[in-house]
């Protein structure tokens, strides 16, 4: 069932949803792809189609940029594998921002 449509919810805190028009929650239904979502195809999804603005302040490279915490269903995701962790149906992924200004 790889070709199912997953529903996730991503969620953007600590000054990270000012890049998402202030939005803060975001209810997904990522499309269908031959090989299962993980978090790398993940971010690549976020930056075409969520973010707004400064794409440099939320990814460097293939990956979030330093300063940006993840959570995957509120565990940390370098216990859960990072950016090759495999999306489920229903994850919560949460992206806090450590970096702030004044």
């Amino acid at each position: 069932l790889s070709a199912s449509l997953l529903v996730h919810c991503f969620y953007f805190r600590g000054g990270a949803e000012l890049l998402f028009d202030g939005v803060k929650k975001h209810q997904v239904t990522l499309p269908c792809q031959p090989e299962p979502w993980d978090i790398r195809n993940l971010l690549k999804w976020i930056k075409q189609n969520l973010l707004k603005e400064r794409p440099e302040l939320f990814i460097q490279g293939e990956s979030v940029r330093p300063g940006i915490l993840v959570l995957i269903n509120e565990a940390d995701w370098e216990l859960m594998g990072e950016l090759d962790y495999k999306l489920q149906d229903q994850d919560n992924v949460l992206f806090i921002s450590t970096l702030h200004g004044g």
